[in-house]
């Protein structure tokens, strides 16, 4: 068929709307005629009926139509800005005789303005992004493609250009008709998302991100192209049943899950990545700080409703650790992996916008004012906690932009006791003093736990006492209970946190005992190696001079090394499990030794040698040598040996206590005990009267 006949049947069927039409074969067909048709008149036509046409825009499918008309410019300018490179390499093919050639004669330049030309007054000013953001996108990948194109540089900044002025002026446009959260505004994120990465940093520069921030922001996370302001969890509910065996499930052909699957594979969903990074880079430019704020109160609104709706969920009742006991194996193997999907790239991409703006923080004077910064941090810390239902389950250093934003944010806080003070209250649990039932409730005691521990240092002892200790003391006394592990950890983190505070001397005489206890107890089933050694390395720290509780509490260094010297002495000598840590270096080039209980109980003593008092260190050397010799597995002994060096010469002591311990080492017998003490045990039992004592080994030091 004759181009001319084609492209009248094309603009005639694109009319009307009808529910057979088929729109890909309409869009092909456009794609082909943009490719050849000759008269410049013709593509603009063309061009103007696209954007306007009923058989698109009267029903559109959300952004999928967007994406379509962006795909027919993009296919456009590739294949014209190939057959030009071909022509000017001469390896174009011949023309075939009655087809009309690709670009119909036209260059790459007249061929650009002819059919931006169509992009006029008859169409909204953010359709024209589809035809601009379409060429600066194909012309990009040409050139990722090694083509080279140096002739179409000039027409590239042009692209660039007109694209951040239609840019600027649509989003004038959908301000003042209401549109930021209605197709305008989508059509503006999603080809900004799309193009972007395409502009140079000049043109970046021009893009008015005070009118673009809230377009985003509102399309990402609240409209029905994005995160639907989180409501979609609140279906999900209606269509988890329960099964035999007391179980759950959530069929794969309930309404819900087939939303959720909707959601995933929509546009902006699917590239939510590269729309967030956009996001943050808004908030890093936007003039307005004030802005800033107002996002902030959005996000927070939406990690809110997002932890709402989970909780009146029936699988937030269903802790972690769990799951394989009461979910049924289609809702734990095809319909929730989905979902968490879904709620992850929400808090990647919620994570993302606030690592903008406490960057946004760190450099803006406005923003890092007293009466800013600390609303700021705030917010950023409850948004997070909100989102804690997820990032819990990754681990927490497996979401580095996640660490980034928390400490930042800590940090900030840290500097306003005031404001840290109101913080921690208004998270603490509502069951304080108990352990509470909902497995959502103990994800965020966990969250209050983690948090708190770094505001130690700037909360009045009362709050240490009556906030964080009673927070942790009944997750300590459940140390046994394996599904509560990471949150008997963070207790005591909370616990050594409060006790080593300067100003906790009181609330330290007071609970330690307690902690003492509990610290015990828990070792080694419940506690690893290293944080059993951190813990009491801490406890000593904080009873040893020149702390405060030294001065009421002088025996109390003494006595905690006799409690562990004495379990020491009749610990079980067999390895223990591996921890996390000695799992995760497994297959490292240098694993380190699983140890028994005595070794790791003898190394807590080694750990303890630099804080003693000099009274103490003179009495504790050589009973830490003797009780290293208990150890009856030599690799475990050389680990003693070697850390028992390693104190003594790594600078670990100040000058006086390193003093006391050279003159031990070498004039008082410390060498000798150190090693060669079991060696000289062994051949003073053999020893007969009058025998030559035997060659001393060689140390393995």
């Amino acid at each position: 068929m004759p181009a001319d006949r084609l492209l009248s049947t094309l603009l005639r069927s694109l009319q009307t709307y009808a529910e057979q039409q088929d729109t890909p074969r309409l869009l092909a067909t456009a794609t082909s005629l943009l490719t050849t048709l000759s008269n410049p008149h013709n593509l603009s036509l063309l061009t103007s009926h696209l954007l306007t046409a009923p058989a698109l825009w009267d029903r559109p499918s959300g952004l999928r139509t967007c994406l379509r008309l962006l795909s027919v410019f993009h296919s456009a300018i590739s294949t014209i800005l190939t057959h030009h490179h071909a022509v000017l390499a001469n390896s174009a093919p011949s023309p075939i005789p009655g087809q009309l050639p690709i670009g119909g004669g036209l260059s790459p330049d007249e061929w650009v303005r002819a059919v931006v030309a169509g992009a006029d007054e008859r169409s909204a000013r953010w359709k024209h992004l589809m035809v601009l953001g379409g060429f600066l996108i194909g012309i990009g990948s040409q050139e990722e493609q090694g083509l080279e194109l140096g002739w179409a540089g000039t027409l590239r900044k042009r692209v660039e250009n007109a694209l951040v002025k239609a840019t600027n002026l649509a989003l004038v446009e959908v301000r003042e008709m209401g549109e930021v959260d209605a197709m305008g505004g989508w059509g503006i994120a999603l080809v900004l998302n799309h193009a972007f990465g395409c502009l140079g940093d000049v043109e970046r520069a021009g893009l008015d991100y005070d009118f673009l921030l809230p377009v985003l922001i509102g399309t990402a996370f609240f409209s029905s192209q994005g995160f639907q302001s989180a409501y979609f969890l609140g279906t999900v509910d209606l269509d988890v049943v329960g099964v035999a065996g007391k179980r759950f499930n959530w069929p794969a052909g309930s309404p819900s899950f087939k939303q959720v699957e909707a959601i995933i594979s929509r546009p902006l969903v699917t590239s939510m990545g590269p729309l967030s990074r956009l996001m943050a880079h808004s908030v890093e430019q936007a003039r307005d700080p004030w802005l800033i704020q107002t996002m902030m109160d959005d996000l927070a609104s939406f990690s809110r409703a997002l932890m709402t709706q989970w909780r009146q969920n029936k699988l937030s009742e269903i802790d972690v650790s769990e799951e394989s006991l009461y979910l049924h194996d289609e809702a734990r193997t095809i319909t929730i992996p989905p979902l968490w999907k879904l709620l992850k790239a929400a808090l990647f991409a919620t994570t993302i916008v606030l690592r903008g703006v406490m960057g946004r923080v760190l450099g803006d004077s406005t923003l890092a004012a007293d009466g800013v910064a600390p609303v700021l941090a705030s917010q950023t810390l409850h948004t997070l906690r909100h989102l804690y239902f997820i990032s819990s389950r990754l681990g927490p250093s497996s979401f580095s932009q996640h660490t980034f934003v928390y400490l930042t944010a800590i940090d900030i806080l840290t500097a306003y006791p005031l404001q840290s003070d109101a913080f921690l209250k208004s998270i603490a649990s509502s069951h304080l003093g108990q352990i509470p039932r909902h497995p959502l409730d103990r994800t965020l005691d966990l969250y209050f736990l983690n948090t708190a521990e770094h505001f130690t240092l700037v909360l009045s002892p009362v709050t240490n006492e009556e906030l964080l200790v009673a927070a942790a003391v009944p997750y300590l006394a459940a140390g046994g209970n394996h599904n509560m592990l990471p949150i008997f950890e963070a207790a005591h983190s909370v616990m050594l946190a409060v006790l080593s505070a300067p100003q906790s001397a009181e609330i330290t005489a007071k609970h330690l005992p307690f902690y003492i206890d509990a610290l015990f107890k828990v070792f080694p089933e419940n506690l690893s190696p290293r944080q059993f050694r951190l813990a009491f390395k801490t406890l000593l720290r904080v009873t040893a001079p020149p702390s405060p509780l030294s001065a009421t509490q002088p025996d109390l260094p003494a006595t905690l090394l006799e409690l562990v010297h004495h379990r020491a002495l009749h610990a079980p000598t067999f390895p223990l499990p591996p921890d996390a840590v000695t799992l995760a270096l497994v297959g490292s080039d240098a694993p380190p030794l699983v140890l028994s209980e005595q070794a790791v109980l003898v190394l807590t003593l080694l750990d303890a040698l630099p804080f003693l008092p000099i009274v103490l260190l003179e009495e504790w050397l050589p009973l830490c040598a003797e009780v290293m010799d208990a150890i009856k597995d030599d690799d475990m002994r050389d680990v003693a040996k070697r850390r028992f060096w390693e104190v003594l010469v790594s600078g670990e002591m100040d000058p006086e206590r390193s003093g006391v311990a050279v003159a031990w080492w070498t004039s008082k017998g410390g060498m000798e005990a150190v090693l060669y003490g079991r060696e000289r045990l062994a051949e003073a039992d053999k020893m007969m009267s009058g025998a030559l004592p035997a060659e001393r080994k060689e140390s393995k030091l």
